[in-house]
């Protein structure tokens, strides 16, 4: 297993990078069918989602619903933009926090790494601020805690 990298890119850019153990198929799967998602999505420990709506095709739509079972929550909505299996995927998320948060564009790709998958998330931000907003809630954490379940659920 190997540990999330995040790598900053001009003003806007966040490129995010990780090994995982499965092949590109079974992590393309993980990212795209909603039986996997809801068991490995979840960030922090406690965390669960309820409600996964995930479909995977271009301008399908996106909604995750997360709960902390003590009345905490967490909403993401969006839409796929392109899917090319088993290889990349493009689509854009925004969090309600109440109010939606401006449209984050995720380019995820999927590449044969020895007997494993290097994942390349390149995320795409309006602005500066967005950015700096984003980093600041400590998002690397939850992103590594459901990598790592991924990781743990394909070896």
């Amino acid at each position: 297993m190997t540990k999330l990298t995040l790598t900053l890119e001009g003003d806007t850019h966040i490129l995010a990078t990780r090994r995982f153990k499965a092949s590109p198929e079974a992590v393309y799967r993980a990212h795209t069918e909603t039986e996997l998602i809801q068991k490995w999505l979840l960030g922090p420990e406690g965390w669960t989602m309820p409600v996964c709506i995930n479909e995977a095709r271009s301008g399908g739509r996106i909604r995750y619903e997360w709960s902390d079972g003590k009345g905490g929550s967490l909403l993401l909505t969006g839409e796929y933009v392109a899917l090319e299996p088993f290889g990349r995927i493009v689509h854009i998320e925004r969090f309600h926090m109440p109010d939606p948060t401006p449209d984050n564009r995720i380019e995820t790709r999927f590449e044969a790494d020895g007997t494993g998958t290097l994942m390349i998330m390149r995320m795409t931000l309006p602005d500066s601020a967005t950015r700096a907003a984003m980093l600041a809630t400590g998002m690397e954490h939850g992103m590594e805690a459901s990598y790592a379940r991924l990781d743990a659920m394909s070896g």
